[in-house]
């Protein structure tokens, strides 16, 4: 009995001491490893993406591929820093199964309408200009609000906080966009914008982070997540 009850304060230890260090943070690129990121339905990073200068960069003129998180999150405090190119797009998805495939002459990801997408983009020199699909928005949900963005080629940094159903987005250091999952708010929001045909739509509770390969050039670094 009294070796069972070792045992059994033994494993809680361990998985307290598991926990502790699951919710602390930790790289998802640190300028150098690769190990905690892969290409979308692949089991390897791919040739998409290089490391240039301690970020990475998104190549162009070759086959759109999205980087992937390894591993699936719930909720979680992401960080990160980004660039784009003139007239560059790019997006951070959450909550993303790996449930659809490229369409023939798409240059989008495979699941875009699927998923929120934290919007990166060049302002000025992209062709839409609709504020509700500007840098820091979300994207066709809600515009960002007091942004400050850099200029094109300057790192930004962004911030992606989901905690139990909250939503925030960050831009440069201010809160640009805030909302709550399965709320009357966003879900009218839903029900008028592009995704409104799409039964899938969100319908993810946990998944991975995504990192979109839209054509253009994208630069990130420093990017590091917590658990909550």
């Amino acid at each position: 009995m009294k070796k069972l009850s070792f045992l059994i304060v033994l494993l809680t230890i361990q998985v307290n001491l598991y926990a502790q260090k699951d919710h602390k943070w930790h790289y998802l690129f640190d300028g150098k490893s690769i190990n905690e990121l892969r290409g979308y339905k692949l089991d390897t990073f791919p040739s998409a993406w290089k490391i240039e200068n301690g970020a990475l960069v998104a190549q162009t003129n070759v086959p759109n591929v999205d980087l992937v998180s390894k591993d699936t999150y719930t909720n979680f405090d992401l960080t990160f820093k980004w660039a784009v190119s003139k007239a560059g797009n790019s997006g951070v998805f959450y909550n993303m199964l790996e449930n659809s495939s490229h369409e023939s002459g798409n240059g989008n990801s495979p699941n875009w309408l699927d998923n929120f997408e934290f919007q990166l983009l060049d302002d000025i020199d992209f062709n839409d200009h609709e504020p509700r699909r500007s840098a820091g928005s979300l994207y066709d949900l809600i515009t960002p609000t007091g942004k400050r963005l850099k200029p094109v080629g300057e790192f930004n940094t962004g911030r992606l906080l989901v905690d139990h159903g909250h939503v925030e987005q960050w831009l440069n250091g201010k809160k640009v966009v805030e909302y709550e999952l399965g709320s009357k708010e966003l879900n009218d929001l839903i029900a008028k914008s592009k995704y409104s045909t799409n039964p899938k739509f969100a319908k993810s509770t946990s998944g991975h982070i995504m990192f979109q390969h839209h054509g253009q050039q994208v630069w990130l670094k420093d990017i590091k997540i917590k658990r909550l």
